[in-house]
């Protein structure tokens, strides 16, 4: 990516029904907050990007497609259909006549241009805020393969969502998930990876064994997840780029799952099952080391470090029922955080550090929801007959989860942590266990 201008302060939204009348509505900037008030999606324009040689021509119409449906899936934007346009984009210099998208009430409009020269694509774009008449900065350019073309249209809505919101984007992003096959009696579970909106899916293993829970380190370099290959459960390394493989994290007599990193990528933190109990352990990449840092006659799993690395949230069922606890991530007295009625389980921390995503069970019914870290203000997003295993956006701004519906397929879901739009993420067969990967490099 090469950045042709230093990035102006993000442009403040604020999404109220009344605006300040001191300025003529045109003139005033756009303003809008993401809270649990906004109600109405910001209308924006996106007609397709200005082909600057011959060979863009096959790229222009793409690449606006898929920033548009990035930004409408958030459900925090609503694009305005090419068939209402009044203005044209003829030329990525081009002054705008701002009057044109006023009169069908756009607020936000992204203009682009492609030229490609054989296997490399350049890709330029700019915002402007319509009801001021102010374009926003002065323009980002990305280049790279054309085999990436859906990359630098995902780095395209980032940055416009990043401009907009002022928070960090997560578009140009992947999860890694279990995709399964096959009859509900003989399912087929192999680990998949795609990117964030489905596109792009690959398998990384052939099938032959059960795996299961799949988690990304906070670089992308790297998988970690439960396999059966041995017969019982078993933690497995995974290289992204090479697909090399070990298992890891081996203690005798112990069936050994629900692996995660900690945030430098250094180390993991682990279930182990043995002696009728399930304790978590702490083991160091590099070295093989194992700490083990539970020691009770209950079961302690899911693991979840802080994005600090100095605590670690989890599920048990010391108390009786499955609750979740938080501790020091080196070990140490486990405090108890969820109290409200049911069971908690698949505890997850936000990147931001201020919230923990949980699934809870209660009265017949699963719900996805999220708490402050020491166990208030607790929401629940979404209710089903099945929903689980949470886990987050890079921004810390959407939870993706396992639904599955009586009698059906599991399947991928998305909300927000308003509670709102949720949506279905598409895959190719029935999916579950999703786990969210870092922005890419």
């Amino acid at each position: 990516m090469t950045r042709l201008f230093h990035v102006l302060p993000a442009l403040f939204l604020v999404w109220f029904a009344a605006f300040a009348a001191t300025l003529p509505a045109q003139a005033q900037p756009l303003r809008l907050q993401i809270t649990e008030g906004v109600i109405e999606p910001m209308p924006f324009a996106m007609p397709a990007f200005v082909p600057e040689n011959s060979a863009g021509n096959q790229y222009s119409e793409a690449l606006a497609r898929v920033v548009s449906a990035n930004l409408t899936n958030t459900g925090l934007f609503r694009e305005i259909p090419r068939s209402a346009h009044l203005g044209r984009i003829s030329s990525f210099d081009a002054s705008v006549n701002y009057s044109d998208w006023r009169a069908i009430n756009t607020q936000a409009l992204i203009t682009g241009a492609v030229s490609v020269s054989g296997n490399r694509m350049n890709v330029k774009f700019r915002l402007f805020d319509v009801l001021s008449g102010q374009q926003i900065g002065e323009g980002l350019q990305f280049g790279g393969s054309t085999d990436n073309w859906r990359r630098m249209a995902h780095k395209v809505s980032d940055a416009v969502y990043s401009r907009i919101t002022g928070e960090g984007g997560y578009f140009d992003s992947r999860v890694v998930f279990i995709s399964e096959s096959g009859s509900r009696g003989n399912r087929t579970k192999r680990l998949a990876i795609m990117d964030q909106d489905g596109e792009n899916m690959q398998y990384l293993t052939d099938g032959r064994a059960l795996v299961l829970g799949p988690r990304m380190s906070a670089s992308g370099d790297r998988i970690i997840y439960t396999t059966y290959e041995t017969g019982s459960p078993r933690i497995a390394l995974m290289n992204t780029q090479t697909g090399q493989r070990q298992l890891v994290g081996d203690i005798p007599g112990a069936m050994t799952f629900s692996p995660r990193f900690s945030p430098d990528g250094r180390s993991l933190v682990f279930s182990a099952a043995r002696g009728g109990n399930t304790d978590l352990y702490r083991m160091d990449i590099s070295s093989g080391q194992i700490q083990q840092l539970t020691s009770s006659p209950s079961i302690a799993t899911a693991p979840s470090f802080s994005p600090d690395g100095r605590f670690i949230t989890f599920e048990s069922d010391r108390s009786g029922t499955s609750q979740i606890y938080v501790m020091p991530a080196n070990g140490g007295e486990a405090r108890r955080i969820s109290f409200g009625q049911g069971r908690y389980s698949t505890p997850v921390w936000s990147p931001r550090g201020d919230l923990i995503a949980f699934t809870k069970s209660n009265a017949g019914r699963f719900h996805i929801g999220v708490m402050r870290t020491d166990g208030s203000e607790e929401r629940l997003l979404t209710a089903s007959f099945l929903d689980e295993g949470p886990t987050w956006s890079p921004n810390g701004r959407v939870v993706k989860f396992t639904r599955e519906a009586q009698g059906g397929d599991p399947a991928l879901f998305s909300v927000d942590i308003t509670g709102r739009n949720l949506r279905r993420v598409p895959t190719p067969g029935p999916a579950s266990d999703p786990a969210w990967g870092p922005l890419l490099p």
